[in-house]
């Protein structure tokens, strides 16, 4: 492939094959910019990995190798700093299924479970799945972006509290937590003895180059000692369907805890997304260097095209790309009661913010090529005309 924009200039006709995001609207003319994946084609290196292992002809039952497994160690090295050492690395099929055994294997039942709000709406049910409680407390926007509320966090914790569910960077606000703010949530979960499961699975969609994405476990080893780091290639790469992710649990103890509440519900990971996962770190930064490029731009046409709209604010994010829109002035002055319908109506699919924990709200994936958003941000605009 080309070095240009090109390679995700291109137009897939995804209606022509069965998938989520397109499907939903199938038969109607409405633009799918709701759930999190991406509208490009995969990186080469990632397809030719993923073809030479079906060349092989046999798809047998395969646990993770030592070259997967250095690929990834090396990767989290060359891109957030962190050295993580094998025996930490604990296979999953994906990070819904990976955060809910973080509630499964963390406390008892009725304990509860902290996490800020908006969130991936899988964050909210996975404490109920797991017959824990639910505890939250809101971001705040302060200026252009969200911060934490400390006193609204401590207000919500109390004795049963067991667990601190972390999404950095942060789906869908797209912040990316500072070391000031992770060192003072690390220093919050040792004063109430709290295990930490960080949900880091946009940690290669930074797109703010001065703001680097720091994993909180690599702060320092006591801190790392209570975390179970949740990763994945699929988001940076564009294979979420390959089904594979992995947690990095430095302490025994608690990997030894982690690894019983998977027994007997949690399958292996897909071979081929395990394929994938190798040929994405070890060959595939090239590729996620100019996709983020593409995608600043893009971030950029969203800003520019939807500044000064009375009603709404957007939040421009720091990584990840997916734009948090503030529609509730809007709303109440229209008089919409439904605002996913009202864009619908208009001919663009956008994620609902009630399902994040905050109406008013809608998030718009911009993670496409740029005259499908081009298209997408018209009627967006006429939607708010």
């Amino acid at each position: 492939m080309s070095d240009t924009a090109d390679e995700f200039d291109a137009i897939i006709d995804r209606a022509a094959v069965p998938g989520e995001k397109w499907s939903r609207y199938a038969g109607r003319d409405i633009l799918p910019m709701w759930v999190a994946d991406m509208d490009f084609r995969a990186p080469e290196a990632v397809l030719d990995a993923i073809r030479r292992r079906l060349d092989h002809g046999v798809l047998g039952y395969t646990d993770a190798w030592p070259s997967l497994e250095a690929a990834v160690i090396e990767g989290i090295a060359r891109d957030h700093g962190w050295q993580v050492e094998a025996d930490w690395l604990v296979w999953l099929p994906g990070m819904v299924s990976a955060f809910n055994l973080a509630c499964r294997a963390i406390g008892h039942d009725g304990d509860g479970v902290f996490t800020a709000t908006p969130i991936y709406p899988p964050f909210l049910g996975a404490p109920v799945n797991n017959h824990r409680r639910l505890q939250q407390a809101a971001l705040v926007p302060v200026g252009d972006r969200y911060e934490w509320e400390w006193d609204a966090v401590e207000a919500a914790l109390d004795d049963s509290t067991r667990l601190f569910m972390l999404c950095n960077p942060h789906n869908p606000v797209g912040r990316v937590f500072d070391r000031t703010e992770l060192g003072r949530i690390a220093a919050l979960c040792e004063r109430r003895d709290l295990v930490i499961c960080s949900d880091e699975i946009h940690c290669g969609l930074v797109l703010d180059e001065n703001t680097p994405h720091l994993p909180i476990a690599a702060l320092d080893p006591s801190v790392a000692a209570r975390t179970i780091t949740l990763m994945a290639p699929s988001k940076t790469w564009n294979i979420p369907a390959l089904y594979c992710a992995f947690a990095v649990i430095p302490d025994p103890g608690l990997r030894r805890h982690y690894r019983h509440a998977m027994r007997g519900i949690v399958p292996h990971a897909n071979l081929l997304g395990l394929v994938a996962t190798e040929a994405a770190y070890r060959d595939g930064d090239a590729w996620r260097q100019r996709l983020l490029a593409y995608l600043r731009a893009n971030r950029a046409a969203v800003a520019e095209a939807l500044a000064g709209l009375p009603g709404i604010r957007c939040y421009v994010p720091e990584a990840t790309y997916l734009a948090w829109i503030d529609c509730r002035d809007f709303a109440r002055d229209r008089g919409i009661a439904d605002l996913v319908a009202h864009f619908e109506a208009h001919g663009i699919g956008l994620s609902d913010g009630r399902a994040f924990g905050a109406a008013g709200f809608v998030r718009l994936n911009f993670g496409c090529p740029r005259a499908l958003l081009e298209r997408g941000l018209l009627r967006m605009r006429a939607a708010l005309a």
